[in-house]
């Protein structure tokens, strides 16, 4: 079976032995491909986090399907099993219960033995959590860290905390409603109040984004009885330190040493990499040439 899949794949069909990473609505019931309903009808088996959840979901689009349960308390077992059925050259499709497995949800196991076997693992894409947070939350999304749930064990969070707290790029997180204002006091402790977003309801009817300091934020949510919905909360990086004027000496004395740049090349480049004016490089050029 060739691994690129995609060269393979006839439009409105779909190819045996191989596995689907299908995406499914975090919210709104619209928000699904024909593609993935395409895969979902015609795969010989639809593993699913939770077959309830997903039963509703075909009865919705007026699927008829062989389903398996594929969640975290059972994916050891089910993972060697599922992956003989791909062996016997039969298709399957993973879902969980909302967005894209594996992003915070089960099948890792399953993808990772999938590709070990050499068999297709090919992605139905479609709603995300953290790119539908990211899409609007006016934060930098050229670079960002997606987390997760943080660990509940205190070691473990502290640390996440304090590499949260030290993170240039953007952070996104997942919480629960119960959970999410303590979340926004340990990270607001933890000297991390910066610009955030906090995203409740995606998709859905009552749907909120709330922007601001993470203080103002948690000042938001504590007027609130209750917090309702699942929240995805994103976080500004931190400000990149400052860089000192010797280490900025020491680059510039190992350029002039090193390259053929020329001192009036070399301060534009130092001056746009660090905010500094070009006249303080020119005096630290002379100072060296001395």
């Amino acid at each position: 079976m060739p691994l690129n899949s995609s060269l393979h794949e006839k439009q409105g069909d779909i190819l045996p032995c191989a596995l689907y990473i299908v995406a499914t609505p975090i919210g709104n019931k619209d928000d699904i491909t024909l593609r993935a309903l395409a895969v979902l009808k015609k795969a010989d088996w639809v593993a699913a986090e939770d077959t309830r959840h997903t039963a509703r979901l075909f009865s919705l689009h007026q699927i008829q399907n062989r389903m398996i349960s594929y969640h975290e308390h059972n994916e050891a077992g089910r993972t060697p099993m599922l992956i003989e059925k791909l062996k016997k050259g039969e298709s399957i499709a993973l879902v969980s219960n909302a967005g894209t497995p594996t992003i915070s949800d089960p099948g890792y196991d399953l993808i990772k033995a999938a590709i070990e076997n050499h068999i297709p693992v090919v992605p139905i894409p479609g709603v995300s959590a953290p790119g539908a947070a990211l899409s609007v939350s006016g934060l930098p999304t050229d670079a960002f860290v997606f987390m997760g749930f943080l660990s509940k064990k205190h070691q473990k969070r502290q640390a996440q905390m304090e590499a949260i707290k030290k993170e240039k790029r953007t952070v996104v997180l997942y919480e629960s409603p119960k959970r999410i204002k303590l979340l926004l006091r340990e990270l607001i402790a933890a000297d991390c109040d910066r610009k955030g977003m906090l995203a409740r309801e995606m998709t859905k009817m009552h749907e909120e984004f709330i922007r601001g300091e993470l203080s103002q934020i948690l000042a938001v949510l504590e007027q609130k009885a209750e917090v309702k919905g699942e929240c995805t909360l994103l976080i500004a990086g931190g400000d990149e330190e400052p860089v000192s004027m010797e280490a900025i000496r020491l680059e510039m004395s190992d350029l002039l040493s090193k390259t053929k740049v020329s001192p009036s090349d070399l301060v534009k480049i130092l001056a746009g990499r660090y905010n500094v004016s070009r006249k303080i490089l020119y005096e630290e050029i002379l100072k060296l040439e001395r």
